[in-house]
């Protein structure tokens, strides 16, 4: 396993996961699925980071999958398959329930599977040239999992213009489908991606962060009744967290709050 293909880095508990591909324009390999998941797990369990920045070296963010890689699977069984398949949908899903905030840094093309990388993050920030798209239609393929976070975010009805056309988009139409949070100019992306997760280390707590992100993937599937009970208990267990009781006893004693 080649462990430079992604290098992980912590500067003032902003955690940076860095696709280092640059050659293959950050394309996904089984390989490089394989250290996208190990480093999360690594940042997910590191209490020196508290928020997390996924970028990509070179000029693409994630082209999407490696499409040489792709060809060799064909000669795979549906067993071999699948596989492969729930390793990718186990990235995106330990993304998408990571406990701490998960920002995208797009500093050029997110294609098919980098699209859904991006998609999945709670937060995306991209360039005016950046460009988005879920074109596997377009080769014979299926956009099957980011598929299920896709409808989520955006709707059916956006969900399936884009899925169903495959066609490549910039980031200010992105921007129109609420699938990214900021377009930045290219000098100033990585200073404003660092500026936005700063300020959610130091005025947000983890705790809370934590059981909002659990709760927004939760309450969707729940019939209302079943979603305000489960509301409630959360409501009555952040307020039993240490977290709590010190913003409490901040804001009553008029204290300034750092988290």
């Amino acid at each position: 396993m080649n462990s430079n293909l992604v290098q992980y880095e912590v500067n003032n508990r902003i955690g940076y996961i860095t696709l280092n591909r640059p050659e293959k324009r950050n394309a996904l390999s089984y390989d490089l699925v394989t250290e996208i998941k190990r480093t999360f797990q690594q940042a997910e369990t590191d209490e020196l980071c508290k928020v997390i920045v996924l970028k990509g070296n070179g000029d693409a963010f994630c082209a999407g999958a490696d499409l040489a890689y792709i060809q060799q699977l064909q000669n795979n069984t549906f067993d071999e398959n699948l596989a492969d398949s729930r390793h990718l949908m186990e990235l995106f899903n330990m993304i998408y329930y990571s406990k701490k905030v998960v920002i995208a840094q797009v500093n050029g093309p997110a294609l098919a599977g980098g699209c859904g990388l991006a998609t999945i993050c709670d937060f995306c920030f991209a360039t005016p040239e950046s460009t988005f798209g879920y074109t596997e239609v377009k080769i014979g393929f299926v956009p099957a999992i980011v598929m299920v976070f896709l409808v989520r975010k955006v709707g059916e009805k956006i969900a399936r213009e884009l899925l169903l056309t495959g066609e490549v988009f910039k980031a200010g139409v992105a921007l129109t489908y609420n699938m990214i949070t900021q377009i930045v100019e290219p000098e100033q992306l990585s200073e404003t991606v660092n500026t936005f997760a700063a300020k959610l280390c130091k005025q947000t707590s983890s705790n809370s962060l934590a059981l909002v992100k659990e709760m927004l993937a939760e309450v969707q599937s729940m019939p209302v009744h079943e979603a305000l009970e489960y509301a409630a208990q959360t409501n009555a267990k952040a307020r039993a967290s240490a977290d709590c009781k010190k913003g409490i006893a901040a804001f009553l004693n008029k204290e300034k709050l750092t988290w």
